[in-house]
């Protein structure tokens, strides 16, 4: 296969990793943004959004896509009242200090860890698509007689693929809305901006940090389910997400919704296009280093702080 249709695969791959890394990372960054918790377990409430979606689907059966559908509905669900339990039992009764939350969730992320490889056990476990077509995907080149299409032999995509990129706009979409147009929205961003003012006209901040926490939670539990019928379901599938999700809400800016999406673009494509030409270390070494260029000259992310 020439270049140009190669690259085009490997750009539809980063893509799908970009959509999953924004719903992932968007949830790290609203945590932070409202709350001011560097949410560690992050990456296990990912984790455990997988492993719903696997035993949602196996327990009910039948055609795939009902599992899928259920699970989509459910998990998120489940794991974010989970997250807001761990709220409520833990973090409220730190009063949400920096330091010893970090030390908390830590904990949280051990306990998760160890609690699905009890209960899930140790091996992977493959989750069937509620859908699968193979696309063919054409190619334009120019000849003599001008712009010609033909289709590259190999050259295709898998139409769930396409639907993970979809799904992921529409509930980024989703959230914009929310978080702009609706009043929990603006309660969210008033208790972002002054937890004491907010207070002191009656919010219930620990009801808003509560719900953050959980949304947050399923937000990554829905890019679980998303991605888990591509990849496989596994106890320890939480690491990557949530060192990526750290660099994206760097490089972003911290609590920056906007940046968070426009970092997860840029780390999500070159992390696809660098692995698919060279290796996946590179494009984690490039996504460091590009970490460290930010904090260098730029510490507070390409759109500073602040939910937009």
């Amino acid at each position: 296969m020439e270049f140009g249709p190669h690259l085009m695969l490997a750009a539809l791959e980063g893509a799908i990793t970009a959509a999953i890394l924004a719903l992932t990372a968007v949830g790290l960054s609203l945590t932070f943004g409202v709350m001011r918790v560097v949410n560690v377990a992050h990456g296990e409430f990912f984790m455990l959004g997988a492993v719903a979606a696997w035993f949602i689907s196996t327990t009910i059966g039948g055609h795939p896509a009902w599992g899928f559908i259920a699970a989509v509905v459910l998990a998120p669900l489940i794991i974010g009242l989970l997250a807001a339990s761990a709220d409520w039992l833990v973090l409220k009764r730190l009063d949400y200090d920096p330091e010893r939350t970090i030390v908390a969730t830590i904990g949280l992320l051990y306990i998760i860890q160890q609690g699905a490889l009890i209960g899930f056990g140790p091996n992977a476990q493959p989750v069937e698509p509620p859908f699968s077509h193979r696309i063919a995907l054409p190619w334009f080149e120019w000849t003599e007689a001008g712009f010609e299409m033909y289709y590259p032999w190999g050259l295709s995509t898998n139409s769930y693929k396409l639907f993970i990129i979809f799904a992921a706009a529409m509930l980024l979409l989703g959230l914009w809305l929310i978080m702009t147009r609706t009043k929990v929205g603006l309660v969210m961003r008033a208790t972002q901006q002054d937890r004491d003012m907010a207070t002191a006209f009656g919010i219930p901040v620990e009801r808003i940090y509560a719900l953050t926490f959980g949304l947050g939670a399923a937000l990554a539990a829905l890019g679980a389910v998303l991605i888990v019928p591509v990849q496989q379901a596994y106890y320890l599938m939480g690491h990557d997400p949530l060192l990526l999700s750290f660099i994206v809400v760097i490089i972003g800016g911290l609590g920056s919704l906007r940046g968070t999406v426009l970092a997860a673009l840029l780390i999500g494509m070159s992390d696809g296009i660098i692995s698919v030409f060279f290796s996946p270390t590179l494009a984690k070494i490039i996504a460091t280093l590009l970490v460290a260029m930010v904090l260098v000259f730029r510490p507070q992310g390409l759109f500073g702080k602040g939910v937009h």
